[in-house]
């Protein structure tokens, strides 16, 4: 049976510029969405360079979670990027309004009920903390995904080292511009160290182990059949 959920306080970032605002709180609960889904919401933020494995790791999360009966969802920079942030740049700004935006995004798919996969390289340590801020306690895990430049470099997928090196590329990260590794992540995962069904595996015990899905820990087999 749906229940009014308990009045709360909201606590904004910064306040919006309109004033002729108020909250409309809704009649489903975090624990309807929880009994009806199957298990918790959460964000996972990947955080680490270009090429350390950040969307590969988050993809295959994804549907191993959704293999699971999950519902869990990837949120990607290049695909925001092309979308809702594609007016914003690579500059120090301009990165900032980046994660602000998407940390929104994020907060709402949580707010739904969704395990939310963010994977971006999201650099700087004071914007990721800003993203921490707005989610519950216990909301906001943080995923270093730790990779050293060289193996970032020399995985360069896209080419987009070799033409940052070139001068081609304005404000990469790694190159051009600073990456701040975070000091206190929940999760850190080492891409070079191990392929990437271990690297899922332990995210996927991660997860059991924080009450946010069932199940034992592990993948069952068949996981991450490729398709």
């Amino acid at each position: 049976m749906l229940r009014p959920p308990p009045r709360r306080r909201i606590s904004l970032p910064q306040p919006p510029k309109s004033q002729n605002l108020s909250w409309a709180e809704g009649r489903v609960t975090r624990e309807d969405r929880r009994a009806l889904l199957g298990h918790a919401a959460a964000t996972l933020w990947f955080t680490g360079m270009s090429g350390s494995g950040k969307s590969t790791l988050a993809h295959a999360l994804e549907h191993e979670l959704l293999r699971r009966g999950v519902s869990a969802y990837v949120l990607d920079g290049d695909r925001l990027r092309q979308g809702l942030n594609a007016n914003l740049g690579f500059s120090r700004e301009d990165r900032s309004e980046n994660i602000r935006r998407v940390g929104e995004v994020a907060k709402l798919f949580t707010d739904a009920g969704q395990l939310v996969l963010a994977a971006f390289i999201s650099p700087y340590r004071v914007d990721r903390a800003a993203v921490r801020e707005i989610f519950d306690p216990g909301d906001f895990i943080e995923v270093f995904v730790d990779c050293p430049l060289e193996t970032c470099e020399e995985r360069d997928v896209k080419g987009l080292y070799r033409r940052a090196r070139a001068g081609e590329v304005s404000e990469f990260t790694g190159v051009s511009a600073p990456y701040e590794p975070p000091e206190r992540p929940e999760i850190v995962v080492r891409t070079h160290e191990n392929a990437l069904e271990p690297c899922v595996d332990q995210l996927l015990d991660e997860l059991v182990d924080r009450g946010i899905i069932e199940g034992s820990r592990g993948r069952a087999p068949g996981a991450l059949t490729r398709r």
